[in-house]
């Protein structure tokens, strides 16, 4: 994993693209340790996680698991531990996360995708299950989002047949946000990832943590949830800024605070 802070945006590169940066027990270890520093590095307010080459993630790898046919249930266990914990900390890092979908996203890739806040693919991109082509059931949470973004016939098509989604077709569906030209894919990441960190951190990360309350609340409980995090955000230096430049008529300019 590279990991690189500039302009208050981390870049998390997933960083072995001779093997379409395919996710070993080291990567997803050193893929917790970077998303568990983004989350404690008050100077970082949006990340970008993508890939290396021409591949976002080709998924978990595959020639480490046949290296480990004799004990792989405690492998898949060691595996799914670093990795599942960091998807947690991605769904609740109080910042927006950007996938960059820079190529194929196949297996664990998919579903690192698909647990960021954000998705912008190049339009070579493309999206995959692939589990049960090796005979595997999902992981990394694409059970828990991948029926809520597209439906549960359209997940279970998707894992049943290991077809391949177009970056253009994924739109469609609601797995992309955004799809850009090749040529302009780093800019349009980049654009976007300095536009939120530039934005109010604090309301950001209390909507993105109330969207995931919402999955599991009734109304009234949500709604009272939403009353709490308003007035907590009354506190902050942002909202204060934003009323006044609303007043004023000028750009708000946020700290984060």
């Amino acid at each position: 994993m590279l990991y690189a802070v500039k302009d208050r945006v981390a870049t998390i590169t997933m960083n072995r693209p001779d093997r379409y940066n395919a996710l070993s027990l080291q990567m997803m270890q050193e893929l917790l340790e970077v998303v568990t520093a983004c989350g404690e590095d008050r100077e970082v307010r949006a990340v970008i996680l993508t890939g290396a080459g021409p591949a976002f993630c080709s998924g978990g790898d595959v020639k480490e698991f046949g290296e480990s046919l004799e004990s792989l249930p405690l492998h898949l266990k060691r595996l799914t531990t670093s990795f599942h914990s960091a998807i947690s900390r991605i769904s609740r890092m109080p910042k927006p996360v950007i996938a960059a979908v820079n190529g194929i996203a196949a297996g664990a890739g998919m579903s690192l995708a698909l647990a960021c806040d954000l998705v912008v693919a190049a339009e070579s991109a493309r999206f995959t299950m692939a589990y049960s082509r090796i005979g595997a059931t999902p992981d990394g949470s694409s059970t828990y989002f991948l029926p809520r973004l597209v439906g549960m016939r359209r997940a279970l098509e998707l894992t049943y047949t290991n077809r391949v989604l177009a970056a253009k077709e994924a739109e469609v569906w609601g797995l992309v946000n955004r799809v850009v030209p090749d040529v302009d894919f780093p800019i349009a990441v980049n654009a976007l990832a300095t536009e939120l960190a530039t934005g109010p951190t604090l309301a950001f990360g209390r909507a993105k943590r109330l969207m995931m309350m919402s999955q599991h609340e009734s109304l009234e409980t949500q709604m009272e949830n939403e009353t709490e995090l308003i007035a907590l955000s009354g506190k902050t230096a942002d909202f204060r800024e934003g009323v006044k430049a609303f007043v004023e008529k000028r750009t708000p300019l946020f700290t984060g605070q």
